[in-house]
């Protein structure tokens, strides 16, 4: 059973003061927008990378070229995580996160699926084994979804989050992390998923539809790329996101950097990223589940919360953005809580390095999650207990800068673990 809960965490800070930031809070503020313009940009050069690749394995449907495309899109993780600690501060991100990076989601909406693991039917959703790729027709109780060219459009306007089911994930880059691997049916052993690339061959066609999968890939991946350029826009100089930013005093802008850095940290992926999965040992909680990616896009969230406090970022090409950031301000205010931050950041850092050295050696996250694996558990366990640590020291930080009341998002995996089942 999929479970996604958030709740809020309210941190009671002390009366704002906003004086001594006055004269550095700016720039830190704009360090963050820079930050976040080199991320979207970098994730959009990925995304068009990834593309050509995909072009590549329509037009040749080699197993090297599905390689090359599985690679790149494990390439287009890199910068795109670094950016989801911009979500939930920021109004404009969050409610336009779930057209890319929508998770979990039932793929049998999408294509074919294994009945033995994935089940013939959902009581929650009519379009569970709806398989668009198969059928040119959709039936939604009495209303019927003419799906007979696969565009950009149907899968945006039509096919996403279709019947208001959150799971019915159409678009972004986990819809396209299906279409290149397909379902992982090893559980919580070792393999990632296994799609053969002949199911897009147009001459030796497994799989069925071959034409519409090649149809619907090519669709999703531009779509991918036209969602990032809104979003690289939207943090250049007079974009959208910059604006509400400069619309804000010192205090709200730096409550929102705040907010966004511990909500990733603690609710979104502490809990139900990472916590959740491991409490029900249930590798449908795994957020790159088919490429068993997970490691590696856990690292970079991570690390996106870390540049967000240095005011650093390594972009792609290995050029630095830096500038004053969090660190800054919370040092002029209380040298101890930085210092503490900055020591539990790295601990956080390591310990999802742990995770991807495990990775390595073919222990992913669904491997470390399974009943009975003491070790791996502990592996996962201690990325948790750091993320939460770190957490506590990102509201010191918040109390140091007198920034107000601060609401964090919060998990019933870590804050009511009885109810999760």
């Amino acid at each position: 059973m999929k479970v996604f809960t958030k709740l809020a965490l309210t941190i009671a800070l002390s009366a704002t003061n906003t004086l001594v930031l006055a004269n550095s809070a700016a720039s830190v503020v704009g360090t963050y927008g820079d930050i976040a313009e080199a991320a979207y940009a970098d994730s959009l050069s990925t995304a068009k990378i990834l593309k050509a690749s995909i072009d590549d394995l329509l037009t040749s449907p080699t197993q090297a070229n599905l390689d090359a495309a599985q690679q790149a899109w494990i390439n287009a993780r890199v910068p795109y995580q670094q950016t989801e600690a911009f979500r939930f501060g920021n109004v404009i991100v969050d409610e336009w996160e779930g057209r890319v990076n929508a998770w979990p989601l039932d793929e049998g909406l999408i294509d074919y699926v294994n009945s033995g693991s994935y089940g013939t039917e959902s009581d929650e959703n009519l379009l569970y084994r709806a398989n668009v790729i198969a059928n040119p027709v959709l039936k939604l109780g009495n209303k019927t979804i003419d799906a007979t060219h696969i565009t950009p459009q149907l899968l945006a306007e039509t096919l996403h989050e279709v019947d208001e089911i959150d799971t019915n994930v159409a678009t972004g880059y986990h819809a396209i992390e299906f279409l290149l691997w397909g379902q992982d049916l090893n559980g919580t052993e070792k393999g990632a998923g296994a799609r053969p690339a002949t199911d897009y061959s147009l001459t030796d066609c497994t799989g069925g539809n071959c034409e519409r999968r090649r149809d619907y890939l090519s669709a999703v991946t531009t779509l991918l790329i036209t969602d990032l350029e809104e979003m690289a826009n939207n943090w250049k100089e007079g974009g959208a996101a910059r604006k509400d930013l400069a619309a804000k005093s010192d205090s709200e802008a730096l409550r929102t950097i705040l907010s966004g850095m511990g909500s990733l940290s603690y609710g979104e992926l502490a809990g139900e990223r990472i916590k959740l999965g491991l409490m029900l040992h249930d590798p449908e909680e795994e957020h790159d589940c088919f490429s068993d990616n997970t490691h590696s896009s856990h690292y970079f969230d991570a690390k996106g919360i870390k540049n967000v406090y240095l005011g650093e970022y390594t972009r792609v090409d290995g050029s630095l953005v830096k500038g004053p950031g969090l660190s800054d301000l919370v040092r002029a205010k209380a040298a101890d809580v930085d210092q503490q931050l900055r020591s539990e950041l790295n601990s956080t850092e390591a310990a999802m390095q742990g995770m991807v050295d495990q990775a390595s050696l073919g222990n992913t996250f669904d491997v470390l999650i399974a009943s009975g694996n003491t070790e791996g558990n502990a592996v996962v366990q201690k990325v948790v207990d750091t993320l939460t640590a770190q957490t506590r020291s990102i509201e010191k930080a918040m109390n140091a800068l007198e920034l107000g009341s601060v609401t964090l998002e919060g998990s019933d995996s870590l804050d009511n673990p009885s109810t999760v089942q």
